[in-house]
């Protein structure tokens, strides 16, 4: 199962969707735009599941796809 994760970079100031927890895919200005990528990514290529970090680079929240 591919894993797919929406975080914050080091300086809060854009939210990136990694690949397998490797470089960043593509990075975004806001959350909520970083997550629907993330989650097309995750359908496409289902069973897949996207990781949604907070500012403090904790988990808060898991979808499966």
């Amino acid at each position: 199962m591919k894993e797919y994760s929406v975080r914050p970079d080091k300086d809060l100031t854009e939210w990136m969707v990694k690949i397998e927890d490797v470089a960043p895919e593509t990075s975004f200005d806001g959350k909520d735009e970083a997550i629907r990528h993330a989650e097309e990514m995750a359908k496409e290529h289902s069973p897949a599941r996207v990781l949604i970090y907070n500012s403090k680079m904790e988990v808060e929240e898991q979808r499966d796809f």
